[in-house]
């Protein structure tokens, strides 16, 4: 069914991205930031991801965990941060068709990987903190493998059967879409379809892997919350509570932005907020993520000062 106010139908080749458009003159900053945290994030995630595969001390569950998050915001951020910094420096903002599809099923797939993969993640911790003396036997190779194995196939059926479904509708005059990057919904907006069938489709599969991982998470970071609460020292109940609390507030921040990205209707006064909102989970989490999860802890920076000084030796020595 086709929407007779979105006027005639046309075959739709590719789209503009319309980006920052509104704020030409800021372009040049906006693209200097931009490069400065791909660069960071690119650097920071890499580094994460050598370390947990190179040190056999890191071969464990967390560590197994914290690195496949790390591959992920590397692609997630390849995804969508190159395409912008090219739009920003040629002001080129067009995309093909299949390249606006290809870029959403892998920004998608990513998205609901993450969010699997962080409710994962929580177990794995709520295990370690809360049941500690049975987290060897429950959280052993074959399971940590499936749930990260899981994570990721679900994540790119997910994008997969939402790509399949935006591939069959059909587009209308306008070819601008009001973001950096190809999403879901302006691409819905820009359809002549009646938008009521997608609209639930995405809000099914919302539920399934955004806010069910998301409540998965919330419970299990306030089950090791009470849990540190009851340890008797008050140096090992800062230390745990600390890092606990820095990783639920990334986790909140993440689910939070998506959740009001994806679950409340665009409107006209929304539209630049959810613009600024996408650009906190596409662009400064996989940021903060590396810093957050991995570079703050014990393990890693021992890893990272022992890879050092094996670099600099062989440096030396040659």
């Amino acid at each position: 069914m086709t929407n007779p106010e979105k006027g005639n139908q046309t075959s739709v080749a590719e789209f503009n991205l319309l980006g920052f458009g509104t704020l030409p003159h800021l372009e040049i900053l906006i693209f200097l930031l931009f490069l400065l945290i791909y660069i960071t994030t690119m650097a920071g995630n890499i580094l994460i991801i050598v370390l947990v595969v190179t040190d056999q001390h890191l071969h464990t569950p967390m560590y197994f965990f914290l690195g496949n998050l790390s591959c992920l915001e590397t692609c997630y951020t390849s995804t969508i941060l190159p395409s912008m910094l090219a739009s920003l420096l040629t002001e080129n903002r067009t995309i093909s068709f299949s390249g606006c599809l290809t870029q959403y099923f892998c920004f998608g797939s990513l998205i609901a990987t993450e969010c699997l993969l962080l409710s994962v993640m929580s177990y794995d911790r709520y295990l370690a903190i809360c049941n500690p003396m049975h987290y060897a036997t429950r959280m052993s190779g074959r399971l940590y493998f499936q749930l990260a194995g899981g994570s990721w196939t679900g994540g790119f059926l997910c994008s997969g059967i939402i790509t399949l479904s935006i591939s069959q509708l059909t587009f209308c005059g306008s070819k601008d879409i009001d973001h950096f990057f190809c999403d879901l919904i302006p691409l819905v907006n820009l359809s002549c379809n009646d938008p009521q069938l997608m609209e639930m489709l995405a809000l099914t599969l919302c539920l399934i892997f955004l806010v069910v991982p998301f409540l998965l998470t919330l419970m299990s970071y306030i089950c090791i919350i009470v849990t540190i609460l009851r340890i008797p020292s008050t140096t090992g109940r800062q230390k745990s509570f600390s890092t606990c609390s820095s990783h639920l507030i990334v986790v909140s921040i993440y689910y939070g932005t998506l959740l009001i990205a994806y679950m409340f209707p665009t409107t006209n006064t929304l539209r630049d907020f959810k613009k600024v909102l996408s650009v906190i989970y596409t662009v400064l989490t996989p940021l903060v993520n590396p810093l957050i999860y991995s570079l703050r802890n014990k393990e890693i920076k021992e890893a990272l000062r022992k890879a050092s000084r094996k670099f600099m030796i062989q440096t030396f020595l040659s």
